[in-house]
């Protein structure tokens, strides 16, 4: 038995858990001064609340501790696994990996930790595509591999409500305006990127779909939004994919706390890649 452990940036959703046996270890998310484990007591209804009437909520996140790792490694061991595979958020971004290997040196068996180099739902498609390897019977370094190499080929588009939190956190590219009408961006090597314009939902929509379709064929696609206020272009993006001949599956996320904290309320978008399995 090979457990599967990542950590609550990833934003897998409870069908992606359930239906491959992931474990999750959750980042702290601080809001206002008050610590959060992401995912247990901070969702992202209670999240994006604190966003309410105009509120500019300080956040800030962290990575889990190795205690935290070496407690789910061990009882992960305890449930029966001979070695466990962790796939965490990039190392450039995030500490995670570096606890999640200090966790390590404590479990009882082993354990192979696999840095992304990616983070948000790109960490959550690298899970996806291993889960499917592991389940295909492949051994764990097999699908180790198989993350590893994935990561260069999620795409990603999303629109957020909020361009001044992806400034404030470091990652939005330099001359990125709000401009007129709606951005259309994809964060590309670390840095959010404006990919298109659109003046209303339905351009916006035709933008991020045509993005989406023209990465390939077999594409495995995650729709994700963050609040309400997102709901009609989280709802048109995902009619506009789901039965296109480009895509063969489209599931639904919520833009929880730890990306949250970097694209603020209003974003909705996709993550995707061609499936290898």
């Amino acid at each position: 038995m090979i457990g599967l452990v990542t950590d609550s940036n990833a934003q897998l959703p409870a069908e992606l858990l359930e239906r491959y046996g992931i474990e999750v270890v959750p980042l702290t998310v601080t809001v206002d001064g008050v610590d959060h484990l992401e995912g247990e007591d901070l969702d992202a209804d209670a999240f994006y609340a604190a966003f309410t009437g105009g509120a500019a909520p300080t956040v800030s996140t962290s990575q889990p501790s190795p205690g935290r790792f070496a407690a789910t490694y061990h009882r992960l061991a305890e449930a029966g696994a001979d070695e466990i595979l962790s796939i965490h958020i990039g190392s450039t971004v995030s500490g995670t990996v570096n606890s999640a290997r200090l966790g390590a040196a404590d479990s009882p068996v082993p354990v192979r930790v696999v840095d992304t180099g990616t983070a948000s739902f790109g960490v959550g498609c690298c899970v996806w595509e291993a889960a499917e390897a592991l389940r295909a019977g492949a051994p764990a370094e097999e699908a180790a591999a198989v993350a590893e190499a994935l990561a260069p080929s999620v795409g990603n588009v999303f629109v957020v409500g909020a361009l001044d939190l992806v400034r404030a956190g470091g990652r939005l590219a330099a001359g990125v305006e709000a401009g007129d009408g709606i951005p259309v961006l994809s964060l590309v090597d670390g840095a959010v990127q404006v990919v298109g314009s659109a003046a209303d939902v339905d351009e916006a929509t035709a933008v991020m779909a045509a993005r989406v379709r023209a990465a390939g064929a077999g594409l495995r696609v995650a729709v994700g939004i963050a609040d309400a206020a997102a709901t009609p272009l989280w709802q048109a993006l995902e009619a506009a994919l789901t039965g296109a001949p480009e895509v063969a599956e489209v599931i639904r996320y919520r833009v929880g706390p730890s990306v949250g904290a970097h694209t603020g309320p209003g974003t909705a978008g996709a993550f995707f890649y061609p499936a290898t399995r």
